[in-house]
């Protein structure tokens, strides 16, 4: 500490109690560097010339980087999700497998898949009957929603609040009751990471087959268009999670979720498997069931406390821009500049034109005084205020709901 002390005093004080003049114009970093032994300041100052190995290194850096930027074109056997774009109601998405030959039937016509295939996402393709489509990857959450299914899936708004409720890690070990479609078990797939794992159990057979076919399909998609593998870390098991108690033996979970009809039969069977202080998630579709697991939990007297019981809802909501009858103080006026515009933005315009909402003649005056209220306190009002926009909830909104109940362990106190 001594030592460290006077190294401070002799970068801060020359002989005569005056700070070096080279240490005036130098920074902190330097003015240390300076002062310490040469062992320990072999770094050197900022642009001094580094070692080509690690110029090399960052270069190659650089070029990762700038490669991954850049969007991989569309491949053959990879997912493609279109969007078609409706007025006042959420656009038209079709989801298809690219393939050779293959063809996309939308609303405005047919799209080849070979128009796809070698272009990147993201980009606006026209149809044979003269319609557009917006081409692009699809998330995980789309996928979940247009996939196959046979019973109802877990919704990505609840799988997105059971994930928090668990508090899932990547390397985590997490038991699924329910595999139905696979939704859950794409989402827990991803959230554990390479090193984690996920054991879900099923009963019926077709559920089984299913959930194991659309994990597949969505593996082998992302390692085409991502150009790296999806993690194979989901153990599908045909069978009753009632009776797998032997199963649950030699095996800790960190998180356990299920999805089931009768949850309750399953926690007498599951709970010794989870670690202390782990949370079983169990997504339920009305609030009577939520009454009959606590009921059987507390006549059973299991190790678990409910913390929470909670029903996502999730409101979708439309902002347009307005299109005024009969109001010529709220007329577009058409410049040079806007004239001159790019192809690209006349294709924006063309798909987002029908989505303008007409205004009665009734609401054209409140729009007006509007308008010049609030001209009156900026001079660049016409800039922000020349469209009008319309904010109302869609009326199609989806009407699924789920109660999630939140259940954590606990070791009782011994008498």
């Amino acid at each position: 500490m001594a030592a460290w002390r006077g190294l401070r005093r002799g970068l801060c004080c020359a002989p005569g109690g005056r700070r070096p003049a080279w240490a005036a114009s130098l920074s902190p970093e330097e003015r240390l560097r300076r002062m310490l032994p040469p062992e320990l300041g072999a770094a050197g100052p900022r642009g001094a010339p580094r070692p080509p190995e690690e110029e090399e290194e960052q270069r190659g850096e650089e070029e990762d980087g700038a490669a991954r930027s850049v969007p991989v074109p569309f491949r053959a056997g990879e997912l493609a999700l279109a969007e078609a774009p409706r007025r006042q109601r959420a656009p038209v998405r079709l989801l298809c497998r690219l393939a050779a030959g293959g063809a996309l039937a939308a609303p405005g016509g047919l799209l080849p898949h070979e128009h796809i295939i070698g272009r990147p996402p993201g980009e606006l393709l026209r149809l044979a009957g003269g319609g557009r489509l917006l081409v692009r990857r699809p998330s995980l959450e789309e996928y979940v929603l247009l996939m196959p299914r046979g019973p109802a899936i877990a919704y990505p708004k609840d799988v997105s609040a059971m994930l928090l409720m668990m508090d899932v890690h990547p390397g985590d070990t997490v038991l699924e009751a329910g595999s139905g479609s696979g939704a859950l078990s794409l989402f827990l797939s991803r959230a554990v990471g390479p090193k984690g794992r996920v054991v879900s159990y099923e009963i019926r057979d077709d559920h089984h087959n299913l959930a194991k076919k659309n994990y597949r399909h969505w593996r082998a998609a992302w390692e085409i268009g991502h150009m790296e593998e999806w993690p194979d870390n989901v153990d599908f098991i045909l069978k009753d999670i009632s009776t797998a108690a032997e199963d649950m033996k030699s095996v800790t979970f960190d998180a356990i979720t299920l999805d089931m009809i009768n949850p309750q039969s399953a926690l007498s069977v599951v709970y010794p498997s989870l670690k202390q202080g782990g949370v079983c998630t169990v997504y339920l579709a009305n609030i009577t069931q939520v009454i009959d697991l606590l009921d059987r939990i507390r006549t059973c007297k299991l190790p678990f406390l409910c913390e929470s019981i909670a029903e996502v809802t999730h409101r979708k909501w439309l902002v347009l821009p307005a299109k005024i009858k009969n109001c010529k103080s709220s007329q577009t006026v058409e410049t040079q500049e806007n004239i001159e515009e790019g192809t690209h933005q006349k294709d924006y315009d063309e798909i987002h034109v029908q989505d303008q909402i007409v205004l009665k003649d009734v609401e054209c005056n409140e729009l007006q005084n509007d308008v010049l209220l609030t001209e009156s306190f900026s001079d660049d009002a016409e800039t922000y205020c020349s469209v009008p926009y319309v904010a109302r909830p869609s009326k199609w909104q989806d009407a699924h709901s789920a109660f999630l109940t939140k259940l954590r362990k606990f070791r009782p106190l011994r008498s």
